[in-house]
C-alpha cells in the first residue's frame, strides 16, 4: 500500500495523462467528439472527463482520483462547495416521505438543511446526541433512509462512534453519510468503520490555502453515480481553475496536517489551564469525555478546538479582538490560523431557539494554522490574560 504523501502526488497520474509535469488547466465548458457514438456515450457517462464541464472535466477527475485513494473508496467527485456536496447528496438519496437522522452537534449549514430545507420538501428529520449510539437506534423509523454524521463535530468537537452507527444503519438497510472535513483522511477514514459515503468541505484542509470554494464526495461508484445524476440538475459545478487549485493544495496535505495537529493540541493544553477559560473542547485532550473513542478511530486530532469563556458572549468577543495571529474569519483549514464566534456566525442560518441549542454564547472556535507553535500559544495566552484582567477590573 502506498503512503499518503505518495498518493497525493501520484494517484491521478493516469487521469488524462500528458507530458506536462504540472497538471494543465482545462479551461473549457465543452469538449468535441469524433463521431456520434462517442458523443452519445459521453452524454451518459457518470462523472466523465471530456463531454461538458457540468458533467465532468479532466481537472475534476484528477482531484477525484486522489480523494478516492486517500479515503479508501471506489470513486469520488467534486462540487462547487462543501454545502453543494451535502445538499446534492441528500437530494439524491432521499425523497418526500423519507426520514433522515442527523446530529444535534453539527455545522450550522448542515443543521439548517436538516431543520429548514428537508422538512419543506416533505422529508422528516430527527436530531440526536452524537455521543450516544443508542440515540441513533431510538430515532430509527421504517421510513429512515439516511443517517448524517459529523465527527469531530463543529464546533463542540463531539465524537460519533462511526462503527456503531455504520453497523446499526447496515442492519436496517439505511445509508450513512459522514462529514470528514475536520479530521481529513489523514486523521480518519470513516469508510474503514463501515460508513457508506464521505463528504468534505474541500475549501478547508484539502485545499489548505483559503483560496478555493469546493466540495468533495467519496464512496461506492453506484452511489456516487446517483449523486452525480442529481448534480447535473443542481448545477453545482466546480470550475476548472478551482479544481486545479484544489489538486495543488491536496499535494501538500500530508505535510500540513501534522502541524495542524500539533498546534491544535498545544493550544488546547495551554488554554485548558487558563483561569479565564471554563472549558476546552478538543478530542486530543485526555480530559475530553470521548478521548478513548477518538484515539480508537483517529490517527490525529486536527487543528480545530473550541474554547468556552466564563464571561460569556462579551468575553468571547473580546478574546477574538485581542488575538494577533488568528484572524476573525468563518473558515478553517488554511495555513493561517483563524478564529470565530459561532453564536455570531450562525445567527443568520438558524433561528434563535436553534442557535441557543447548538452553541454556547461564550464559545470561540480556534482553527490552528501552520505557524510556529510557540507563537500561537503565546498569542492565545496573552489574549486570555487581557480578557481576564478586563473582567476582574470591571
Amino acid at each position: 500500500m502506498l503512503g499518503k504523501s505518495t498518493v497525493t502526488v501520484h494517484a491521478d497520474r493516469e487521469i488524462h495523462p500528458d507530458r506536462a509535469v504540472a497538471r494543465p488547466i482545462y479551461q473549457t465548458a465543452a469538449f468535441s467528439a469524433e463521431d456520434a457514438s462517442t458523443f452519445a456515450a459521453g452524454a451518459v457517462e457518470p462523472r466523465g472527463q471530456d463531454f461538458y464541464t457540468r458533467f465532468g472535466n479532466p481537472n475534476h477527475a484528477q482531484v477525484a482520483a486522489v480523494v478516492a485513494e486517500l479515503e479508501g473508496t471506489e470513486a469520488a467527485m467534486v462540487t462547487a462547495s462543501g454545502m453543494a456536496a451535502l445538499t446534492t447528496a441528500v437530494l439524491a438519496l432521499v425523497s418526500a416521505g423519507d426520514h433522515v437522522i442527523g446530529q444535534q452537534s453539527t455545522y450550522g449549514g448542515t443543521a439548517s438543511v436538516l431543520q429548514n430545507l428537508l422538512p419543506r420538501l416533505g422529508v422528516a428529520t430527527t436530531l440526536v446526541d452524537p455521543r450516544d449510539p443508542e440515540a441513533f437506534e431510538k430515532a430509527l423509523t421504517p421510513q429512515t433512509r439516511l443517517i448524517l454524521v459529523e465527527t469531530p463535530s463543529n464546533p463542540l468537537l463531539h465524537i460519533t462512534d462511526l462503527r456503531a452507527v455504520a453497523d446499526l444503519a447496515r442492519a436496517h438497510d439505511v445509508l450513512t453519510l459522514a462529514d470528514n472535513t475536520f479530521a481529513t483522511p489523514l486523521n480518519q477514514r470513516p469508510t474503514d468503520f463501515g460508513i457508506d459515503v464521505v463528504w468534505h468541505s474541500a475549501t478547508k484542509y484539502l485545499n489548505g490555502h483559503s483560496d478555493v470554494s469546493a466540495g468533495a464526495l467519496a464512496g461506492p461508484a453506484h452511489i456516487l453515480n446517483r449523486i452525480w445524476d442529481t448534480s447535473l440538475l443542481t448545477g453545482a459545478t466546480l470550475g476548472p481553475i478551482d479544481a486545479w487549485l484544489l489538486l495543488r493544495g491536496i499535494r501538500t496535505l500530508p505535510l500540513r496536517v501534522p502541524r495542524h495537529n500539533a498546534n491544535g493540541l498545544a493550544l488546547a493544553e495551554a488554554l485548558s489551564r487558563h483561569p479565564a477559560v471554563s472549558q476546552v473542547h478538543y478530542p486530543g485532550l485526555a480530559t475530553h469525555p470521548q478521548h478513548k473513542l477518538a484515539v480508537d478511530q483517529m490517527d490525529g486530532f486536527g487543528g480545530v478546538l473550541s474554547v468556552e469563556f466564563a464571561g460569556g458572549y462579551e468575553t468571547a468577543d473580546a478574546f477574538l479582538g485581542r488575538l494577533r495571529y488568528p484572524r476573525r474569519s468563518a473558515s478553517l483549514g488554511g495555513v493561517e490560523s483563524l478564529a470565530v464566534h459561532p453564536a455570531s456566525m450562525w445567527a443568520g442560518m438558524l433561528s434563535e431557539d436553534q442557535l441557543t441549542e447548538a452553541v454556547p454564547p461564550g464559545l470561540v472556535r480556534l482553527a490552528a494554522g501552520t505557524e510556529d507553535t510557540d507563537d500561537l500559544v503565546a498569542d492565545a495566552l496573552a489574549a486570555a490574560d487581557a480578557v481576564l484582567t478586563q473582567t476582574t477590573t470591571v
